[in-house]
């Protein structure tokens, strides 16, 4: 296989490890919790996708993209909300749970047999020598804007800084007037919808079924660790690199191994760095 190949492949899958990572990046930097079932709500974004799909590739994506969006809000207010003030662990048993219950959902209302959903756009087009889907194009030019985009909305709007207030100094943004529970239900569901869309982008190259977001969130996780609790960008650029290592390392070395170069890069980079490549100062308050 050429290299150019390989590195697009590997841009492509590191795309959307990058975008679910961001996902996860951006409510544990917000909230401090580990939301391990944003792999189920890309699972439903992509089962609500193959619903709507008659619509439309794109419609579709729009539909599934609210579905998430109402499914994080539910999720903070109605689960995470009230167990804001208790021990870690129980987010951690909490997200865990939810990431069961949203795979039993959907396992009860789809069924156990996998759904096809068609890409918006058929063909192949050679790119230095790689062969490229037209879908796999619009994966990484869709992952890049929606970063750049939520990087305007928190930089550059008074309800993105009222976040970044938050996640900074809980304290300190509730003394000028910001509501710690609107926030936190808001963060959540802009996660769920950066889930949501992952799982939409994704669906045309990969069958939709209950368990389809496991190895992305495990993969996420493993991400947001080595880029640094809470940085998005840093997620997406950890993304690309494990996305790249991955492909090159199942090409070059092997296959079998493909998931171990992600925990390798992960201890080697925990040992001399253990705040992650791009980590940020610990939260105050």
């Amino acid at each position: 296989m050429e290299i150019s190949q390989i590195l697009a492949n590997g841009v492509m899958a590191g795309c959307i490890y990058g975008l679910i990572a961001a996902s996860l990046a951006l409510v544990f930097g917000v909230l401090e919790i580990p939301q391990f079932a944003f792999g189920a709500h890309a699972m439903i974004a992509a089962y609500a996708l193959s619903l709507f799909s008659g619509m439309g590739y794109f419609y579709g994506v729009i539909l599934a993209a609210a579905v998430a969006l109402v499914l994080g809000g539910l999720v903070q207010l109605l689960v995470f909300e009230p167990l804001r003030n208790k021990p870690h662990a129980n987010l951690f048993i909490a997200a865990f749970g939810l990431l069961l219950i949203l795979q039993g959902l959907a396992l009860n209302i789809f069924g156990p047999n996998p759904q096809v959903v068609e890409p918006p756009f058929a063909g192949v087009v050679d790119i230095l020598g790689a062969k490229i889907t037209y879908h796999r194009i619009l994966i990484v030019a869709g992952v890049f804007l929606i970063i750049s985009l939520l990087n305007l909305f928190l930089y550059k709007t008074r309800t993105g800084r009222a976040i970044r207030a938050v996640g900074q100094n809980p304290m300190g943004a509730s003394v000028v007037g910001i509501s710690a529970k609107k926030i936190g239900i808001l963060t959540m569901a802009i996660g769920s919808v950066l889930a949501g869309l992952a799982g939409a982008l994704l669906a045309p190259i990969s069958q939709v079924y209950p368990t389809m977001g496991d190895a992305l969130v495990l993969k996420a996780f493993i991400i947001v660790v080595m880029a640094g609790m809470g940085s998005i960008n840093g997620a997406l650029l950890a993304g690309l690199f494990i996305g790249i290592a991955e492909s090159v390392g199942s090409s070059f070395l092997s296959p079998h191994l493909r998931d171990a170069y992600a925990v390798a890069f992960l201890i080697a980079i925990l040992i001399f760095k253990p705040s992650g490549i791009f980590g940020k100062p610990a939260r105050m308050g």
